[in-house]
């Protein structure tokens, strides 16, 4: 926009130029005093582009600072993010440790009560694991062998379809929908 403003008043300037009416000689002579009129329209432009682009440097660093906080606000919202990550599985663990170190605290324990306790225990665990999403991986025999969620760690001979599974040695665990260690498997080798 700016170079179309320019270009209009060099345009204005050049038919007024002593050049552009060669065959008009006395009208040249006449519109001499009109240049220095001209040079105040372009201080006033200059004023007034300098203007412009001084607000458009000031918008520009407002938008550069914005950008910077909101890039530092992210970085800290990831770093705490990452900090903090454990913290509802760290909640739901710690009634776990407190059943555990009361059990270790009897001084006459039973068989029925380290039992129950034990029971206890797991249920609380099971609760933590169920709160946080983490779910188990527990294929059953005859299932398909699944090589996302399951390791198969010996081909056995079986009377089962090939690539079925025939035993869970090790339960498998996911978060969500992320494996965090497969199931431990026997398959069945191929007939």
């Amino acid at each position: 926009m700016q170079d179309q403003e320019n270009k209009e008043v060099i345009d204005q300037q050049s038919s007024e130029a002593p050049g552009a009416d060669a065959v008009a000689g006395a009208d040249t002579q006449a519109e001499a005093p009109a240049a220095p009129f001209a040079v105040p329209g372009l201080e006033e432009q200059l004023s007034a582009t300098e203007a412009k682009l001084a607000e458009m440097h000031d918008a520009f660093m407002r938008a550069k600072a914005e950008a910077d906080n909101i890039r530092r606000r992210a970085q800290e919202d990831v770093s705490k993010a990452h900090k903090f990550a454990i913290e509802s599985f760290a909640e739901a663990m710690v009634p776990v440790r407190d059943s555990l170190e009361m059990a270790v605290k009897v001084e006459a324990p039973t068989v029925e009560s380290i039992k129950e306790g034990v029971e206890m225990t797991l249920k609380q665990l099971t609760a933590a694991f169920e709160k946080n999403r983490l779910v188990e991986v527990m294929p059953q025999p005859g299932d398909k062998l699944d090589p996302n969620k399951h390791q198969a760690v010996a081909v056995v001979p079986s009377e089962q379809e090939a690539n079925t599974v025939v035993a869970v040695l090790q339960k498998g665990y996911m978060i969500a929908d992320r494996l965090l260690r497969p199931a431990i498997v026997t398959a069945a080798a191929p007939k």
